[in-house]
């Protein structure tokens, strides 16, 4: 069986949540402390994105809440964008499946990271038009976009840990057959 660097934890790690990024939000726009156990769960950027997609529906938010998260977002997707970076400068040394991963979690990112500029771009502008549905279709695409991003990520997890548990059965069984 083909070996290849382990590429785990660097998938892992595109959805980590930066530990600066703590945050809950409150309907006059006010950050909340979160509890030390939420600051080490992944997924921070799926967090903060599914937030602002209850935004494109929800007016009791103010526009600084949506700076605030878009401003989360936006340093989510930045990280990811470094780490898809550093997978792409060992993609060759990647198995094909692993190549697949880091193509399809590269496209989710380039979404997010386009959506979010956008809508901070619009936001910057237009203050008081948070429910035109241009600026709407941004928050519902950064949250669709890190959802798939986050699904793609936790299914080639699943897939390398299986292939992971088959390769362990294979060689006990060999071993059981001397």
């Amino acid at each position: 069986m083909q070996q290849s660097r382990f590429l785990g934890p660097e998938l892992y790690l595109l959805l980590r949540r930066p530990r600066h990024l703590n945050h809950r939000p409150t309907c006059q726009g006010g950050p909340q402390q979160s509890s030390p156990r939420s600051r080490q769960k992944p997924g921070g950027l799926e967090r903060n994105a599914e937030t602002l997609g209850t935004f494109a529906s929800n007016p009791h938010y103010s526009w600084q809440s949506h700076a605030n998260y878009l401003d989360r977002v936006k340093g989510h997707i930045n990280a990811v964008g470094e780490r898809t970076g550093e997978l792409q400068r060992i993609r060759h040394a990647a198995l094909p499946w692993q190549q697949q991963a880091i193509t399809e979690v590269t496209s989710h990112a380039a979404q997010v990271a386009a959506s979010t500029q956008a809508a901070i771009l619009h936001l910057r502008e237009n203050q008081n038009r948070l429910f035109v549905p241009e600026y709407r279709d941004h928050l519902t695409t950064i949250a669709d976009s890190s959802g798939d991003m986050k699904e793609t990520v936790d299914k080639f997890l699943d897939y390398e840990k299986t292939q992971q548990k088959f390769q362990q059965l294979q060689n006990e069984l060999e071993l059981a057959g001397e």
